[in-house]
């Protein structure tokens, strides 16, 4: 067990979630899920598509401090270490609020239609340069995300960054009364989620729910160049917010992106933070890595911390699983944008693909899933797809799903590699069509499971190593 003050006492989270407790422990940390389960965590039993209380037994097994749960296993003993609640959910929820409410923290939530989860990455990398910082795992952006990153919270936490998602008008309203942030960032609005929205100012209404919770003072950052901005303004001027920063390109934006000059797998940014201009290597490519690294500097001047020791961090950020990141497989390059997909962030990786530079006599391969819950206009958006394949100079293009087959009629026949259903029927032609020095791009909403096709990519290399 650490040595540092728990996290979370028996008396402390009794009051906090207004529980009743049965056994003195204390916690260290907080777990949905006995397989990442810490010795020492207080496990939340909470009902999802399993009851969290079919897993109490192992939880504690495992060494877990205590169980918040609604009711008592009958396969726990009788002095099973627990706190008790009406509803787990809300209990997560409460330890969240009390969290927050006891911390001296200065907070930043980030939004928006692509980016959030890279953005809220440099922002970690960056803030724990400065001092301790605590942030959303993963994509914990939802319901139970939200209140499990804000009750891990350590108390000696300095900046907290917290990512914050929709998919429906109102939620992030109440998430964001739950994080409470000084800085609220949007990245961007795009077409996402369509299918619940209806049309692209809808999103930027739902999206622009999160100045409702800044703090009295505080500072919602923009997109300047996008085309909701005078919206998103609108909005935040609604809510009483004031003071609006801007990033962009486009001259007048507070952090302006002023060139961003491809280094390997990685580019040299050059930025202007209030006229003062930042020079400094970046990680991962491409322009929206540049852009959002923009927004993230903006945002950690304006939560007061010190930008140039910031943003030397930026050198050993590496783009992330599913969302960039670069692997080399057989003499393959692989980048894997897997994790999800809309026209937005479909266009940026497609980019990105143009700007890397096969070797050999390498190609550049495109292979695509369906994007999801586009709503009526899913066809025209598909299609869409067609010109930035043809703008990022793509050899091949492989696509699987039925919303992919409109993209498919489009593309010119030189192009086409197949079109199949599913991912796992895709994956077995596009290696075999592979050869040393091609550049694939592999991207899709997550239920178009384009995981599988970096799993069979990475088999492949094991079987022949």
């Amino acid at each position: 067990m650490s040595a540092q003050a728990p996290l979370w006492t028996a008396d402390e989270a009794a009051v906090a979630t207004g529980g009743k407790t049965v056994g003195d422990w204390s916690a260290h940390g907080v777990s949905i899920d006995t397989r990442t389960l810490q010795p020492a965590d207080l496990f939340v039993a909470l009902k999802g598509e399993r009851d969290g209380h079919e897993f109490v037994a192992a939880a504690l097994e495992k060494k877990a401090a205590a169980a918040l749960v609604s009711c008592r296993p009958k396969n726990v003993t009788p002095d099973a270490p627990l706190l008790l609640v009406g509803d787990t959910q809300t209990g997560l929820e409460a330890l969240g609020r009390a969290s927050r409410a006891r911390s001296a923290a200065k907070i930043v939530a980030v939004t928006g239609s692509a980016g959030k989860t890279t953005t809220k990455e440099m922002l970690r990398v960056m803030l724990e340069a400065c001092a301790p910082v605590a942030a959303s795992a993963a994509s914990y952006n939802n319901h139970w995300g939200v209140p499990l990153s804000l009750a891990r919270m350590a108390r000696d936490t300095v900046y907290g960054v917290f990512e914050i998602g929709m998919n429906h008008t109102g939620e992030i309203r109440a998430l964001v009364k739950q994080v409470r942030p000084h800085v609220a960032l949007i990245t961007t609005i795009a077409p996402a989620h369509l299918e619940y929205f209806g049309n692209v100012e809808a999103i930027a209404d739902a999206k622009a729910e999160i100045f409702e919770g800044l703090e009295p003072g505080g500072v919602a950052i923009l997109p300047a160049d996008n085309p909701q901005f005078e919206r998103l303004k609108a909005h935040a001027l609604a809510a009483r917010v004031s003071r609006i920063r801007t990033f962009g390109t486009r001259p007048g934006a507070d952090a302006r992106l002023i060139a961003s000059d491809a280094t390997g797998s990685g580019q040299t940014l050059i930025a202007e933070i209030d006229g003062r201009r930042i020079t400094c290597p970046v990680g991962a490519a491409g322009t929206h890595i540049a852009m959002n690294a923009t927004a993230a500097l903006l945002a950690v001047q304006e939560l007061g911390a010190d930008i140039n020791v910031a943003a030397r961090t930026l050198e050993g950020f590496a783009a992330l699983k599913g969302r960039g990141a670069r692997l080399t497989i057989g003499g393959i390059e692989l980048i894997d944008e897997s994790y999800n997909a809309n026209p937005a962030s479909m266009a940026a990786a497609l980019d990105l693909l143009g700007q890397t530079q096969p070797k050999l006599s390498g190609r550049r391969i495109v292979v695509l899933g369906d994007m999801l819950e586009l709503g009526k206009n899913s066809a025209d958006l598909h299609r869409g797809l067609n010109n930035a394949i043809a703008v990022a100079r793509a050899d091949l293009v492989f696509l699987c799903g039925p919303q992919m087959a409109h993209l498919w009629q489009a593309l010119e026949p030189r192009v086409r590699g197949l079109h199949t259903e599913a991912s796992s029927t895709l994956a077995p032609e596009l290696i075999r069509q592979l050869r040393a020095g091609d550049v694939v791009l592999v991207k899709g909403s997550f239920g178009s499971r384009m995981s599988i096709i970096i799993d069979a990519l990475k088999a492949r290399q094991a079987a022949t190593a």
